[in-house]
């Protein structure tokens, strides 16, 4: 996003991240769509108050208007004049060492911070469809097809989206097939280890279909959370495409957590 709105190659952009020492405090930390939702919408003010200044220094030097300067290839110049450009570099070392060559109500430098508040909605958005096959001999449910369609804006990396997508879809199914934390009349915690706590494995789990909506913008900054969207929808998904193949046996689902043995409960096999 940073080299999207300053106009250079990716590998001109570096990231410190996980430095606390260069971050303020704050309570919340990095959950609830606070990456992609709030992280970019800071990233892109602060690299476009960069980019404002970039272009105003260049104005000046060139005597052109600001609206006519952009910054594409590591170079700065006026539009649709490619004989006009200058490297970007060269702007950034005008902004440090040459100062008088600044807008006379220009400070050096060009360090930029940006607020970016949390914006009114924008909530990821998704479909789940679940098509499931119950052993009424063994209780055993083999997840047939899985298929999301979801909206969380314009993606800021689709390969990032899909995982995000796939691994709460997992969770979810997992939450519902194989999870469950157990204490005993005590309140002593029994499933303290992989050993009695089942989880979903990639030769358990369904292809999962994920088809990638994007509807129109309502903000500026319209990247969401997309985690949400997968984890969410996968448990009431799969449970009712459960209790839908047990439509012959007339059950009525109400719990989450349905291993084998509970589906044989719920047919009366047991």
């Amino acid at each position: 996003m940073a080299a999207d709105q300053l106009g250079v190659q990716l590998d001109k952009v570096r990231i410190v991240a996980g430095d606390t020492a260069r971050t303020p405090f704050n309570l919340v930390g990095t959950g609830g769509s606070r990456a992609a939702r709030l992280g970019s919408g800071a990233v892109i003010g602060a690299a476009r108050e960069v980019r404002d200044r970039v272009a105003r220094i260049y104005a000046h030097m060139k005597e052109v208007a600001v609206a006519d300067v952009v910054l594409a290839d590591g170079e700065v110049m006026v539009r649709g004049v490619p004989a006009s450009a200058l490297p970007l570099a060269t702007i950034a070392a005008t902004g440090y060492t040459t100062t008088g060559s600044l807008p006379p109500d220009m400070s050096p430098g060009f360090e930029c911070s940006y607020d970016f508040g949390i914006p009114d909605g924008g909530w990821a958005q998704a479909t789940h469809c679940c098509w499931v096959e119950v052993d009424v001999a063994t209780g055993e449910v083999h997840v047939l097809r899985y298929l999301s369609a979801e909206d969380c804006g314009e993606m800021i990396n689709p390969a990032i989206v899909e995982g995000q997508v796939r691994g709460g879809i997992v969770q979810g199914i997992g939450n519902v097939l194989f999870e469950r934390v157990v204490y005993d009349a005590d309140g002593q915690f029994l499933t303290t280890t992989f050993m009695d706590y089942l989880i979903p494995g990639a030769a358990e789990m369904p292809a999962i279909e994920c088809d990638h909506l994007e509807s129109p913008p309502e903000e500026p900054v319209d990247h969401r959370g997309v985690g949400e969207g997968g984890a969410v929808g996968a448990p009431a998904a799969l449970t009712n495409a459960i209790e839908d193949a047990l439509a012959p046996f007339a059950v009525t689902i109400t719990d989450q957590y349905l291993p084998p043995s509970r589906i044989l409960e719920l047919i009366g096999a047991i």
